[in-house]
């Protein structure tokens, strides 16, 4: 940690304050985020597809999001229930976003770009009981193939289509008397989202209110969020990155933030970037490589302070850009799902160290981080690879305890008699403290900055009446860091084509995510296997990536 030691003592200070406010027994979830600051301070600055700008002060939100809470509990929805919202970036979800909270109910995130069968998964696991959806999405709500006719969950939409839904407009339409805040204290959940692995299905996450101080610790350490920035998190909050730090970080520092509703364009990003004066910007690395690559100029009159990267590493080149093309580095945050960002190159004054090249930094005050040996549960020396841990013995900020109603895979995360959480990943620290990424143990695929599981694509892919039996791996790209390739053995009597192939691509982009399907269908005749079985992922992305090297020309997208 850099700094001085009374500077150090300053930070543990802060750490200790976070806790105290946030888990306290009279906390209050719309109060953190929302009531305790100044109702006339700009909370957001919607940004509409022809850049046309909305803003949402606290007051407004606050007003909205007492009438939306009072729509909730007209509907019987309690402290407690689970309500999920399928939208995009707008002030209605915002509003929703801070109804759910007010109310003291958990919020249920829903990517936008899910299909049917992944959504109704969620619903159901989640035991949701009310989805808040845009008119674009309300079809996916729709019973058919993949959602349930007697679906136990109500629908409100801000569409027109009112057959089977709630207008959003009538749960904002009741008196405006004020509402308390719910008032839950540190331990009650206020998120219950999914996170995918390798094996098994999607693994459920509840967040409780406490989990705000160690999201608040980074928007001020790892962000460097301060008073007078204007903050732009590019993430989606359908995950948990553009969730946790994108909406909670911002809302519980108070930064004035935007949200840009459609969708990524070097040319819209670098347009806003310049016209709104952003300050302080946060972003998976697929964008900034999408701008190196664009060839779009960089707008003059950059206001750019601080710029972060999260999700997957960043490589050493986009840095290399950024320093001349923004004016700033870019700094890399690692973190996970199940816990926040946890080690960081940070923007904070008494934290920021210089970068090296491919290093995600120093661990985040709060947190205690370790590299073990392969097969003990103890701390190996620098320069040696090993599994990256935390040590929860010295980590006040840690909040995660299980997967819920899955408590193998909640046992496979904690080591040495609860003392470690296990990351997942591998890595080796320096001599000067710097940690390094080295891989993924779980094979879990980071394109674009969204993690996805091998298997939620394998079992789309293997219900093709063509398929037998298929895996998927990750393969080097330039742009996005990660795709997805996919490797398919199909039954007796199917052919492999480049339109089967075309149509494993499709049946992957409309009953899974449109984001998560292969960039590429391989046919082939058997998948490498261990004796017991188990597909080895390990061998197809080696074998995959000697073919890239003796044949870069087709090696790409």
């Amino acid at each position: 940690m850099a700094g001085s030691s009374a500077g150090n003592d300053a930070l543990i200070a802060r750490v200790q304050e976070l806790l105290t406010l946030t888990g306290a027994g009279d906390a209050s979830a719309a109060n953190l985020l929302c009531d305790r600051h100044d109702p006339g301070a700009l909370a957001y600055r919607m940004i509409a597809d022809d850049l046309s700008i909305l803003d949402l002060s606290y007051g407004e939100l606050r007003a909205r999001s007492e009438q939306f809470a009072r729509g909730l509990r007209a509907q019987g929805i309690e402290p407690g229930d689970r309500v999920a919202a399928l939208m995009g970036k707008s002030w209605q979800y915002l509003v929703a976003l801070l109804g759910i909270w007010r109310l003291g109910a958990v919020y249920v995130p829903l990517f936008t770009a899910f299909a049917p069968a992944a959504i109704a998964f969620r619903l159901r696991e989640s035991g949701t009981r009310l989805v808040i959806c845009d008119a674009a999405q309300q079809p996916k709500l729709a019973p058919g193939e993949d959602m349930p006719a007697d679906a136990p969950w109500r629908v409100v939409t801000t569409g027109p289509d009112l057959a089977s839904a709630i207008a959003y407009d009538a749960l904002m339409s009741g008196d405006a008397t004020p509402m308390p805040a719910a008032v839950t204290g540190g331990d009650a959940p206020i998120i219950h989202i999914f996170t995918s692995g390798t094996t098994g299905k999607p693994k459920g996450v509840v967040v409780p209110l406490r989990a705000l101080a160690s999201f608040q610790a980074y928007g001020e350490f790892g962000l460097g969020l301060e008073p007078g920035d204007l903050y732009w998190c590019g993430a989606d909050p359908g995950w948990a990155y553009g969730l946790y730090f994108g909406i909670l970080a911002s809302l519980s520092t108070g930064t004035p933030s935007l949200l840009l509703h459609g969708g990524f364009t070097p040319e819209t990003t670098l347009a806003v970037l310049a016209g709104q004066g952003v300050t302080n910007f946060a972003a998976a690395p697929t964008v900034y490589r999408a701008l190196r690559t664009s060839g779009v100029a960089v707008p003059p009159g950059l206001e750019l302070r601080k710029a972060s990267s999260a999700g997957e590493p960043l490589t050493p080149e986009v840095n290399e850009w950024a320093t001349t093309a923004l004016g700033i580095p870019i700094l890399d945050h690692y973190g996970q799902t199940e816990a926040g960002m946890l080690i960081n190159n940070h923007h904070h004054p008494l934290l920021r160290q210089p970068i090296k090249p491919g290093s995600m930094g120093h661990v985040m005050p709060g947190w205690s981080a370790a590299v073990l040996d392969e097969h003990q549960d103890e701390p190996v020396g620098p320069g040696v690879v090993g599994r990256v841990a935390m040590d929860l013995h010295h980590s006040p900020l840690a909040w995660f305890e299980r997967y819920e109603g899955d408590p193998a895979k909640s046992a496979e995360k904690f080591a040495g008699a609860g003392r470690w959480y296990i990351t997942g990943d591998t890595g080796w620290i320096d001599e000067e403290g710097y940690f390094h990424f080295s891989a993924r143990d779980d094979d879990v695929i980071i394109m674009a900055g969204y993690r996805i599981g091998p298997f939620d694509v394998e079992s789309v892919i293997a219900a093709h009446p063509a398929v037998a039996e298929c895996a998927v791996i990750a393969t080097p790209d330039e742009v996005r860091g990660e795709v997805i390739e996919a490797f398919v053995v199909l039954r007796d009597g199917a052919a492999g084509s480049d339109a089967l192939g075309e149509e494993v691509k499709v049946w992957v982009k409309t009953r899974y995510a449109a984001h998560a399907y292969p960039r590429r269908v391989h046919f082939v005749d058997e998948l490498p296997k261990t004796p017991s079985g188990k597909i080895q992922r390990v061998e197809l992305r080696e074998r995959r990536r000697r073919e890239i090297a003796a044949t870069p020309a087709r090696g790409g997208r």
